[in-house]
């Protein structure tokens, strides 16, 4: 199966997993796909100091600059196979 295949089952699969992942979890599962589809994180820094989701999601997308699309495909599938199988 191609790279891009397997991580558009696993960006599926990361939906119905029996449970919900930590905050943390959620936080790296959002960054990798983030960086597997768009790439670098090149979008303003939320300006609100109160909305600390959005900064949390900002800052852990930017902490993977430079990372490839496959390299970030490969980390979001593996992550979440080892979520299925726990």
């Amino acid at each position: 199966m191609e790279l891009k295949e397997q991580f558009e089952r696993a960006a599926a699969e990361s939906k119905m997993l029996s449970e919900k992942p930590s905050n943390e979890t959620l936080l790296q599962l959002y960054s990798l796909y983030k960086q597997a589809t768009e790439g670098d994180n090149n979008s303003e820094a939320p300006t609100n100091p109160f909305d600390f989701v959005a900064k949390a999601k900002y800052e852990a997308w930017a902490a993977l600059k430079g990372k490839s699309t496959n390299a970030a495909m490969q980390e979001y599938i593996a992550l979440v196979d080892k979520l299925k199988s726990n």
